[in-house]
């Protein structure tokens, strides 16, 4: 393990994360085959060329990914995807003021302050437009019960991604053809060494209530899987994915619930 030193803050290199983003049960499959894979040193996406948004990002938050310094949100195309698959930041201009939303991050910056590659969070591949009401209300309040948890000395397993299910809009600005999620999902784990896992599901609509209580958006990851056409467990076998995935309150208590 590589280790930098900024502004009084541990920094820890971003070799200490890569081809670790997916737990051992492997990375999500069922998502469009010509998806764009783009597998970075703090998580790994699939992003769909038609939507322009990621089907889902596998990330793993840990008691060192965290509390790093203050990051700036500088937003970027992806390098990696080309032009025609993916937004740019013009796409979003008066998206805040004529849809109340935001860019929302589906890997939360906050959750990799403390990585050299914390920057890659604010790649647009990375970004949808989400309500400002969501974003900034039962959303983030479950991304900071995830780092909550991390900093009790668990590594957890995240991933997160869009529903379409009804039509909620189109940016007023965009040049590109593009589909803007209704809701979205999130799965958290931890998974002993012993192979025992812990995991919710949670799924959370674009009309949601600034004060909504994430706990009350937890669905079973059967329905998850139901809802997106995606397994998100797909290494797990038939008996442990059936006592994981079909029960509530997998992790709901060690996030707050």
């Amino acid at each position: 393990m590589r280790i930098f030193f900024l502004l009084g803050a541990l920094l820890i290199s971003h070799t200490a994360f890569a081809a670790d983003n997916c737990s051992r049960y492997g990375c999500p499959s069922g998502a469009a085959s010509n998806n764009d894979l783009i597998n970075r040193a703090i998580y790994t996406m699939s992003n769909n060329r038609t939507t322009k948004f990621a089907d889902w990002v596998a990330y793993k938050v840990t008691p060192n990914s965290i509390d790093g310094p203050s990051r700036s949100r500088s937003w970027k195309s992806d390098p990696n995807i080309a032009s025609a698959y993916t937004l740019e930041a013009s796409d979003y201009k008066d998206a805040h003021a004529i849809l109340q939303t935001d860019r929302g991050h589906q890997v939360p910056l906050a959750s990799f302050s403390n990585t050299s590659s914390w920057s890659q969070t604010n790649y647009l591949s990375n970004i949808t437009p989400q309500s400002s009401n969501l974003n900034q209300g039962p959303w983030v309040r479950l991304e900071t019960a995830v780092r909550n948890l991390a900093r009790s000395g668990k590594q957890v397993y995240v991933v997160t991604g869009p529903l379409y299910e009804y039509y909620f809009s189109t940016l007023p600005q965009a040049d590109e053809n593009h589909r803007i999620p209704s809701g979205y999902f999130k799965v958290v784990a931890t998974i002993s060494h012993s192979g025992y896992v812990k995991a919710s599901g949670f799924i959370m609509e674009q009309n949601s209530g600034r004060n909504d209580y994430y706990c009350n958006k937890e669905v079973t990851i059967d329905q998850v899987e139901s809802r997106t056409g995606l397994n998100i467990l797909p290494g797990m076998s038939n008996s442990k994915a059936y006592a994981v995935e079909s029960k509530l309150g997998g992790i709901s208590a060690d996030i707050g619930c």
